[in-house]
């Protein structure tokens, strides 16, 4: 398996290999996930056929950028804790090659980004930046929450700003994007929380414990669910309502069943997620 300096890819391992790795390192699932949710929300928005498929490639890039930093940045922690099935640990995909291919997807970013006008170009690379900060160095501190609620924020606002005449985003697709962050910080670490403690990961929710993780966690979700509902002008309609209503039940169904397996609350913040993506696709037409 060998150091992340001496995870080079290596001569065994074929171009396909290598290829093969390198889509592994870049945390595909969130990248896709990120990426199909902007396009969606960019064509609800009311963005031109171009306009959202600009957008898409600047918020993958950036995706990209983020997760292979994220990778090549924690090689050698992943080494130290033997976390399998991951290429740079394997041995599939060399750092270096990771390092590259983030700083490419960064600088292709950067124009994509910017074509879709100064002020929705500054937000979005903002959000970037909090990402990369916190692949650096904000993942193992307090302040770990505050990158994941900048990012989520700007996605929205970025899609807003990229509107004919630039509109500012709404009050509430920011604050919900916010929220969405702070609750996609604590699952994504919930599932790892106890190796990343034994490899000396302090950050945010690693302070307050698997169990104070796993309660936590509903908490901003169904808050976004609330903003999301509630926020726009106007009442919120029998699907809001009916929205705002699972989000509670679920949650309060995992917190519950959370307690004896913790796979259950991660599987109801996971719902209460998808009933917040629903509801912000929903909103779509009034984001700005």
């Amino acid at each position: 398996m060998g150091t992340p300096e001496q995870s080079t890819g290596g001569p065994a391992v074929s171009w396909a290999g290598r290829m093969s790795g390198l889509a592994g390192s870049c945390h595909p699932g969130p990248v896709v996930a990120v990426t199909a949710l902007m396009a969606a929300l960019a064509v609800t928005a009311g963005q031109s056929a171009a306009r959202c498929v600009l957008t898409a490639a600047a918020v993958l890039t950036g995706q990209l950028s983020v997760g292979w930093c994220n990778d090549a940045f924690d090689a050698r922690r992943d080494i130290a804790a033997g976390r399998r099935g991951k290429p740079v640990v394997d041995g599939t995909v060399g750092v270096r090659e990771v390092w590259g291919a983030a700083c490419v997807a960064l600088a292709l970013c950067v124009p994509l980004s910017l074509a879709c006008g100064p002020w929705a170009g500054a937000v979005h690379l903002t959000g970037v930046a909090a990402a990369w900060a916190y692949d650096l160095w904000l993942k193992a501190t307090a302040w770990s929450w505050a990158p994941y609620a900048v990012g989520f924020a700007a996605l929205p606002a970025f899609v807003a700003l990229g509107l004919p005449g630039q509109p500012w985003p709404a009050w509430w697709v920011v604050t919900a994007g916010a929220l969405l962050g702070v609750g996609a910080h604590l699952g994504d670490v919930l599932p790892d929380i106890r190796g990343d403690l034994a490899t000396g990961v302090r950050g945010w929710p690693h302070r307050l414990g698997p169990d104070g993780t796993r309660l936590l966690l509903p908490v901003p979700l169904v808050a976004a669910s609330a903003v999301l509902a509630l926020g726009p002008a106007g009442p919120p309609g029998k699907w809001g309502v009916a929205a705002l209503a699972a989000a509670v039940l679920v949650a309060v169904a995992g917190t519950v069943l959370g307690r004896r397996r913790e796979r259950a609350a991660f599987a109801a913040a996971v719902a209460v997620a998808v009933v917040d993506v629903a509801l912000l696709l929903l909103r779509g037409t009034g984001i700005a």
